[in-house]
């Protein structure tokens, strides 16, 4: 039930103070209406098999493309972004580490969710109904943020923002307080990447088939992140990675030279993982440490496949404790887990 306003309807202005005492670092305004474009694009790249199981993004795009479907009488999406660039980055630990992408070191949706709630508690107070939503497929967020002229879509899908590149979380509140639409930005790569194809370039994967398109078959945030085992031709490319893709994002330029100017403090105790350890842990530790991480099923198998191949591709070959974490999971019940275990045994050259 609407409560009865107490409070004046914030401006645009005011909400942007509101979010910005909340840690939001860009806001903006876009209508509460059909994404028609974002939906085609949806149904298109499922149809043409580029979704690859991805639930999340594809299960529902009548959905996550109509406002009005989460609030009945939206009228409005407030867009915010919070940066997630770090002060310091972190050294590499001593020892056979895995590396953790940057938006997952910390939950900087949590942090977001704080912002937004603000926001969202002043549009309720002026006694209007209001949602937020963040890291929810609810709504495309990348599509109301370039609507909402926070910033362009980049080459690689992403939303960069002006001035700031891509290193942000996304989120919005929906609202039946009614604003005008801030000026959107153009969607065409031209004005915004101009020339430039370095994250196409820096994909490990090939995963960028075109500009603006992802195969997420191939995109190892994806990958890494989907049930069952990793192809056999993906594997090299993920490297140190056992969570997470930055590639993308660390090859633009706007991205890491416009970023410097959001820095914040980023608790970074997870921006790199022992990989040891964690092969030796149980599923309710595993589960403990890095439950807010999306895990298939809520399986840590997922994990310990992905740290079996970072084994693989960066474990000193002749490494006594590598070689009897490999000899167990070469012995595991699983199939999955075993084949992982005995590929990355032999790319160390085990007999």
């Amino acid at each position: 039930m609407t409560q009865p306003p107490v409070r004046d309807l914030p401006d645009v202005g005011e909400l942007q103070r509101i979010a910005a005492s909340g840690g939001i670092d860009h806001l903006g305004v876009a209508e509460a209406k059909i994404l028609s474009r974002t939906r085609d694009e949806l149904f298109a790249r499922r149809d043409a098999g580029l979704h690859a199981g991805m639930a999340f993004t594809y299960r529902n795009p009548e959905r996550s493309t109509d406002p009005g479907r989460t609030l009945a009488g939206a009228r409005s999406v407030i867009v915010g972004a919070r940066s997630y660039v770090p002060a310091i980055e972190p050294r590499r630990p001593e020892g056979v580490m895995a590396s953790v992408a940057r938006y997952s070191w910390t939950d900087h949706y949590a942090d977001l969710r704080v912002g937004l709630a603000l926001v969202a508690d002043a549009l309720r107070q002026a006694g209007e109904r209001a949602v937020v939503l963040a890291d929810d497929n609810a709504i495309v967020d990348r599509e109301v943020a370039h609507q909402a002229g926070l910033g362009w879509y980049g080459k690689n899908a992403n939303v960069l923002i002006h001035g700031a590149g891509s290193f942000f979380v996304l989120g919005c509140v929906l609202t039946t307080a009614h604003y005008e639409p801030s000026a959107p930005t153009p969607a065409g790569f031209a004005e915004g990447c101009g020339s430039c194809r370095r994250c196409i370039d820096a994909c490990p994967t090939g995963a960028i088939v075109s500009d603006g398109v992802i195969d997420a078959n191939r995109c190892l945030a994806w990958v890494l992140q989907r049930p069952g085992p990793v192809p056999v031709e993906l594997r090299a490319a993920v490297g140190d990675r056992i969570y997470g893709c930055d590639e993308c994002q660390t090859s633009c330029p706007p991205t890491m030279r416009l970023g410097q100017r959001h820095r914040r403090d980023v608790p970074a105790a997870e921006a790199w993982v022992d990989v040891l350890e964690l092969l030796s842990s149980s599923d309710d530790e595993l589960l403990a440490r890095h439950g807010r991480w999306y895990i298939a099923g809520r399986d840590p198998r997922w994990l310990r496949r992905n740290a079996l191949i970072v084994l693989g591709n960066t474990a000193p070959a002749g490494d006594p404790d590598v070689d009897a974490a490999l000899a167990r999971y070469r012995r595991d019940g699983d199939p999955i887990l075993a084949e992982t275990a005995q590929w990355a045994h032999d790319q160390l050259g085990g007999a």
